[in-house]
């Protein structure tokens, strides 16, 4: 036990407070069984989400982050639905934070819940489970109404990684909220399949920027050699971090055929950019680089400056 409870033989004397007529008493012990980190403070904690004081029911749920366990889901699973949003918001992120796989069965049924908040909150919880149990509700899920609801169900289906889930996730790339299409975009990076490629190639071209961006990012770490065309065009696009992002994947894709264009981005005012654009060159190592590296070695920004040296190294190693 830490030294904050060395005045304390048992946690069950830290709870006696929780009887305290004072909401403010009761708080200060919930934060203290919290930061005990002893498993015998959990069915106290999970007791304090039955307070009358909506701020020692946040505080519990918060003060819960801190454990694992079926008990622990059990008692946020009751806690997302919380007449009070900002109780059923903690209790929501302490969810977000569970890593025991037994702990998804509290939260998989409320999948079903009638409030949309409850079962975005609940997928939220159940992402890092990897729950197989939870991948068909997640799926029946793609097609709610409410915007967070399927991008929670995204991350779920996403995160098992599963081949069987890409004609799901490529079908989302498709839906109405940019937000959505994002996250199915990002959760394609698993997989090599064919059927992957096509769909990011055509997220490149997708009318919102935020989407672009991660497209262009996830064709790099997929190393996706048919979007290089795309990457290129993007290139020229008018949101520089989605130039930034198709540098990026550019060099990682090693595209000599785009070293001309990649170098036009030295000159751009955002330094970000610059210092994507000289790092691209450098993985790319094409000796053609070299004149227009040399030209912007003095850039203003450090880590520019920083990134063509590596760049101007690593080619002429290779020479």
């Amino acid at each position: 036990m830490s030294e904050l409870f060395e005045t304390y033989s048992e946690i069950e004397e830290i709870a006696e407070r929780l009887e305290d007529p004072d909401d403010g008493v009761r708080r200060v012990a919930v934060i203290e069984l919290g930061d005990s980190s002893e498993p015998e403070a959990i069915p106290y904690l999970a007791a304090a989400l039955d307070d009358e004081s909506a701020g020692v029911r946040k505080q519990a749920a918060i003060s819960l982050e801190e454990f694992d366990g079926p008990e622990v889901s059990e008692a946020l699973a009751k806690a997302i639905q919380d007449s009070d949003a900002e109780v059923a918001a903690a209790a929501a992120t302490s969810a977000a934070e569970l890593k025991d796989p037994d702990a998804a069965d509290p939260l998989i049924p409320l999948i079903g819940h009638c409030e949309p908040f409850v079962r975005a909150a609940a997928l939220r919880g159940l992402k890092e489970l990897r729950s197989r149990e939870a991948l068909k509700p997640a799926l029946a899920a793609l097609e709610d109404d409410y915007r967070d609801v399927r991008v929670q169900a995204v991350g779920v289906i996403g995160f098992m990684k599963m081949e069987e889930t890409v004609p799901a996730l490529k079908a989302v790339i498709r839906d109405v909220e940019p937000v959505v299409r994002k996250t199915a975009v990002g959760s394609l990076a698993f997989s090599k399949a064919p059927a992957v490629a096509e769909a990011l190639i055509e997220a490149l071209g997708d009318e919102d920027w935020t989407v672009r961006e991660m497209a262009a990012d996830t064709a790099g770490k997929s190393k996706v050699g048919a979007a290089i065309e795309k990457l290129t065009d993007l290139l020229g696009d008018s949101y520089w971090q989605v130039r930034l992002k198709a540098a990026r994947a550019l060099g990682q894709l090693k595209a000599t055929s785009a070293v001309d264009r990649i170098a036009e981005a030295l000159d751009h005012a955002e330094p970000n950019l610059r210092k994507e654009a000289a790092a691209a060159l450098g993985e790319i190592g094409a000796a053609s680089a070299v004149p227009v590296l040399e030209v912007h070695a003095d850039d203003p920004d450090p880590d520019v400056r920083k990134n063509i040296r590596w760049a101007l190294k690593v080619i002429g190693e290779a020479a």
